[in-house]
């Protein structure tokens, strides 16, 4: 199948900068994420795409997944100054997936669409910026993860600004994506919300509900979000791309170990 055809480019224009439904895709967008802080495009993918798509990467997840658990607060750091360890803020919470990466998915319809040239700039049109870029990374650019039963994306803040992701199949239960909008903001930290959250003592979370072949676009440097614990034999399937301002970007080998176990 080409890209061309799994992507609703009927519904969603994105190959056609030059037209009046491009720009009102992308002025609705902006509505959205000035709004919740994130947009989603129900139904891009086509449901014969989204079956083609988890049925090109299933058996990769299987044989060749990286198992990654560990147990990290919020912020993914030790400790944060001015914080006191046992600050209910720096409260541990345990993460864990299965993720298959960028080298790992070649000829897939998950990398096509990541590369797929009109995705870039229609992306930057929403966000504003003067362009972006696939990652150069053999392993960062193209993400899939996989929650089995029992595992779970905890309660983080993203380093990026923004975060784009496609699922390709729900779990039977659980598996929901829970996030708090603005939670805190580049000059308030909101240690004692953060606490409240971790808690589950902040009536302002949400919970989003995705259907597979939805994009969704999320701005997840000051909001908090996670994905809950996934129940049942049917896993929790999600393509997430990485673009960037910057052209040739790569991660450092210590990140790749720590991401993905592997250094290339």
């Amino acid at each position: 199948m080409r890209v061309e055809e799994a992507i609703d480019l009927e519904r969603y224009p994105i190959d056609q900068p030059d037209s009046g439904s491009y720009r009102d895709l992308v002025a609705r967008c902006q509505r959205a994420l000035a709004r919740d802080g994130m947009f989603n495009l129900v139904g891009f993918l086509t449901p014969a795409a989204v079956d083609l798509a988890e049925s090109q990467v299933k058996p990769v997840l299987d044989r060749e997944s990286y198992a990654h658990t560990r147990e990290h607060n919020i912020y993914f750091k030790p400790s944060i100054d001015g914080l006191p360890p046992d600050h209910l803020a720096l409260r541990k919470v345990r993460t864990t997936n299965h993720t298959i990466c960028t080298d790992q998915l070649a000829g897939t319809l998950v990398r096509s669409v990541y590369e797929f040239a009109p995705m870039a700039p229609f992306l930057a049109a929403v966000m504003e910026k003067p362009r972006l870029h696939i990652m150069a990374d053999p392993l960062a650019g193209a993400n899939v993860m996989e929650y089995r039963d029992g595992e779970a994306l905890n309660w983080h803040f993203d380093r990026s600004e923004f975060t784009t992701t496609l699922l390709l199949q729900k779990p039977e239960a659980g598996g929901e994506f829970e996030y708090r909008t603005d939670l805190r903001s580049d000059s308030e930290p909101n240690y004692d919300g953060v606490a409240r959250l971790l808690l589950g003592a902040d009536p302002e979370a949400r919970i989003l509900e995705l259907s597979p072949g939805t994009l969704n676009v999320f701005r997840g440097r000051n909001t908090a979000h996670r994905v809950t614990t996934t129940q049942g034999s049917r896993p929790r399937i999600i393509a997430v791309f990485s673009y960037d301002e910057k052209p040739g970007v790569r991660f450092t080998e210590e990140e790749r170990l720590g991401f993905y176990g592997r250094a290339g």
